[in-house]
């Protein structure tokens, strides 16, 4: 009868450590080989034909190929499950494994990113993309902070595209720019009259005299051809939009550390890919408009550069200085972001 007993519970306890394995038999057998792949949902706000989205597929494509399909990615652009306004905290509950979106349109959220976006001289947005990457491995931000940050990037610097031609800040006083929200106070700075609208409103407002220009960044002169509309560029570069990509930490903790080791290494090669991909589809995008429509890029006199630098400059002092009131380390990281920008640009 006693061994009977032992037996019995010697029974049981197998039959739950069973139940316990298999509960995360899941984790543990996916990605052994590419019959039973790790499948990550990878979600973007915006389009398919859109340069981060491409950084998706660049993604998708290096990790599946590095991996040996053990991992399998799944593309979600377009908002088709998650939009600009809920992709961090879809990717925290659960929704999808991973998330693209843009820091810059959430600035009271990641403060010191917000420092970085404001106009700095950036050349490029290779050299913004580095930059961008680097100040958030060094300041991770708080927000973060239950995310596995998968990479980061930015876009060229954002730039005046206008119907009329712009040489002096006196030119552009009063004159209705579209722009997106988080360049407000730089155009406001600039002394034009700032018109929030989305970009699919903007051909209709050119075409209308709604708006008169716009800023943002210049590939969309030939991709939305806007072109048509705006005949002048000022090339003095203004704001730059982040975009951050974050995979739920509970999956990033359970994946095999030959494949984190993947996902790690690919980190730093996409902001550059991303920044390479950028400058060169602006470049492209610059020559067309030339070449096919006259579009003339006009470069601001050394003493109208720095009449401009003069108003610009303050925005991100008094807002390095409010940060650095409330205990966040804005001066560091401004000094920092500088030395980078300088670093890279050589």
């Amino acid at each position: 009868m006693k061994r009977k007993k032992v037996l019995l519970s010697l029974f049981v306890t197998l039959l739950l450590l069973s139940f316990i394995t298999s509960g995360c038999g899941d984790n543990q057998q996916a990605g052994t080989d590419a019959d039973n792949p790790i499948v990550l949902k990878y979600a973007f706000f915006a389009p398919a034909n859109t340069f981060p989205a491409q950084q998706m597929e660049k993604w998708k494509e290096e990790v599946e190929n590095r991996t040996n399909n053990r991992v399998k990615v799944e593309l979600f652009p377009g908002g088709t499950i998650l939009t600009d306004k809920n992709m961090y905290d879809g990717v925290k509950n659960g929704v999808v494994e991973m998330g693209l979106s843009s820091t810059t349109y959430e600035p009271g959220r990641f403060p010191l990113l917000g420092i970085s976006d404001l106009p700095s001289g950036y050349p490029n947005a290779t050299v913004a993309s580095k930059v961008v990457y680097d100040l958030i491995q060094e300041y991770p931000p708080e927000a973060f902070q239950d995310f596995k940050i998968i990479t980061a990037f930015a876009t060229e610097p954002n730039y005046l595209m206008t119907n009329f031609p712009v040489s002096t800040l006196q030119g552009l006083q009063g004159k209705r720019i579209r722009i997106s929200s988080s360049v407000t106070p730089v155009l406001t700075q600039l002394g034009a009259s700032p018109i929030s609208m989305s970009m699919a409103e903007v051909p209709q407002s050119l075409q209308t005299g709604i708006v008169e220009g716009i800023v943002t960044s210049r590939e969309v002169l030939k991709d939305l051809k806007l072109v048509e509309n705006l005949s002048y560029g000022v090339d003095y570069p203004l704001s730059i939009v982040t975009f951050v990509a974050v995979m739920n930490k509970n999956v990033w903790d359970s994946l095999p550390s030959d494949i984190q080791q993947v996902i790690d290494e690919l980190g730093q090669e996409m902001a550059i890919w991303t920044g390479e991909y950028k400058d060169s589809h602006v470049a492209e995008s610059l020559d067309w408009s030339k070449n096919n429509h006259a579009f003339e890029l006009i470069r601001l006199s050394q003493d109208e550069i720095e009449a401009w630098n003069q108003v610009l400059q303050p925005l991100q002092d008094e807002y390095v200085a409010d940060l650095q009131s409330k205990g966040l380390p804005a001066e560091a990281y401004q000094e920092r972001l500088y030395e980078l920008i300088s670093q890279y640009s050589q």
